[in-house]
């Protein structure tokens, strides 16, 4: 009984010392001011193994006995102190390869006229290894003010890189910003569509933006066919020596439209059909000659013989100068069937 007592003790004793020496290894996280959270593991860094294949850290090795609470900047640790006692390259990856401690984050910046523009710390920090190249030469760690395009033109904030030489030129807008196909409406034709995707193939978006037309959208004042023809929109490009003249070809912009190629017109008693064919006039004039000059798109209004005879309508053209006039042989439009 007393022996069996003995070594009850003995093992309880035993107990309270290894408790007593065990330390308990926790990670340990440090806030900082603008760069977020990092995180310290003691078990990741005791695991760690030596060429020989022994541990190659001991609490030693950081672990001097004296107790400090001195704040050590990434300017001390670039000189060797703290973390950068290790980490210099050369025993341990570098302290200015900050993504290996710090969390960094996929940036949205909401632009106005744009719409949301992503920036990708991942996608840069792939070919740029040393945070201190944006940080904090060009930019706080926190929050930064909003810088424009024609600053970043003179080289601030993106414009530091992307100068056509380091990095593409921020003229290269859609990069970073997305440039969707636009549809609009165009009743009573078809849809007109405009390709960003081809026309950035060939121009500069500052070809267009600001100086025809907004970024937003929104804010552009509806233009018609007859104000691109004065140059207005795209017929400021699309006059015929830059580009495709706007007077040509309609199914150019607005796809899947189609001319009917005969069109007849029942005489209001009904006895006589009147015809006209789109194929043969597109064959020598344009679409402009007539619309919306002389007829709107869609279905115009009725007019009579008297009033043709007068030079409404067909009678426009048809007046026995610029072509066969309305007075004379009424079978070259009007047919029995």
């Amino acid at each position: 009984m007393k022996r069996a007592l003995t070594l009850a003790l003995a093992g309880l004793v035993g107990l309270i010392a290894s408790q007593a020496g065990a330390i308990e290894l926790k990670d340990i996280s440090y806030d900082t001011k603008e760069a977020g959270k990092v995180v310290f593991s003691h078990a990741k860094h005791l695991a760690k193994k030596s060429a020989r294949g022994n541990a190659a850290f001991s609490c030693a090795t950081c672990h001097t006995g004296n107790k400090s609470k001195k704040h050590y900047t990434m300017a001390d640790m670039y000189k060797g102190q703290s973390c950068g006692a290790c980490h210099n390259g050369k025993q341990a990856f570098d302290a200015h390869e900050c993504s290996k401690c710090h969390q960094v984050k996929e940036i949205v910046y909401q632009v106005k006229e744009t719409g949301p523009t992503h920036f990708s710390h991942t996608k840069h920090l792939t070919k740029v290894k040393d945070c201190a190249t944006c940080h904090t030469k060009l930019y706080k760690t926190g929050k930064n003010p909003t810088v424009s395009m024609a600053e970043m033109e003179k080289g601030k904030s993106c414009g530091f890189c992307h100068n056509n030489k380091k990095a593409f030129g921020v003229d290269k807008c859609s990069k970073c910003h997305k440039s969707p196909e636009l549809t609009y409406k165009t009743a009573p034709v078809p849809k007109a569509t405009f390709s960003h995707a081809f026309h950035t193939s060939a121009y500069s978006c500052k070809d267009c933006h600001t100086t025809i037309v907004k970024p937003d959208m929104k804010k552009n004042k509806r233009v018609s066919m007859a104000d691109m023809e004065k140059g207005q929109s795209c017929g400021a490009c699309h006059d015929g020596k830059i580009a495709f003249s706007i007077k040509g070809d309609c199914a150019k912009c607005h796809t899947g439209f189609k001319l009917p190629a005969k069109m007849t017109f029942k005489n209001i008693k009904g006895t006589v059909i009147g015809h006209f064919s789109h194929e043969f006039h597109t064959a020598a004039f344009q679409c402009n000659d007539c619309h919306t000059k002389l007829y709107p798109y869609g279905n115009g209004k009725r007019t009579t013989m008297q009033q043709i005879e007068k030079g409404a309508s067909c009678g426009a053209c048809h007046d026995g100068k610029s072509a066969f006039s309305v007075k004379g042989d009424c079978l070259k439009c009007h047919k029995s069937s």
